[in-house]
């Protein structure tokens, strides 16, 4: 994602954010190990050092939308941060 927005002295800039979404499905695996892979391709290509994903559970036995939701930080494969945010 990009964000122009007034930098310093009002000039011009951009802020960057590279943000990966999954969906968990019935008969699924946590997608969370693909996500941050995905995301760490993305963090790679932009040259960013941290990202955000957000695993949405849509399985039919997942806990209310309340009980899952939450964020938690994790570790891409090369190192990188990631926020995670369940929901």
């Amino acid at each position: 994602m990009r964000w122009p927005h007034a930098g310093e002295g009002g000039q011009r800039a951009v802020q960057r954010e590279a943000l990966e979404l999954k969906v968990w499905k019935d008969g699924v695996r946590d997608p969370l190990p693909k996500g941050l892979a995905r995301l760490d391709e993305y963090l790679q290509r932009l040259g960013l050092a941290t990202g955000v994903l957000v695993i949405f559970d849509r399985r039919a036995g997942a806990p209310s939308t309340e009980e899952r939701t939450r964020f938690e930080e994790a570790t891409t494969p090369s190192g990188r941060a990631v926020t995670v945010l369940r929901a």
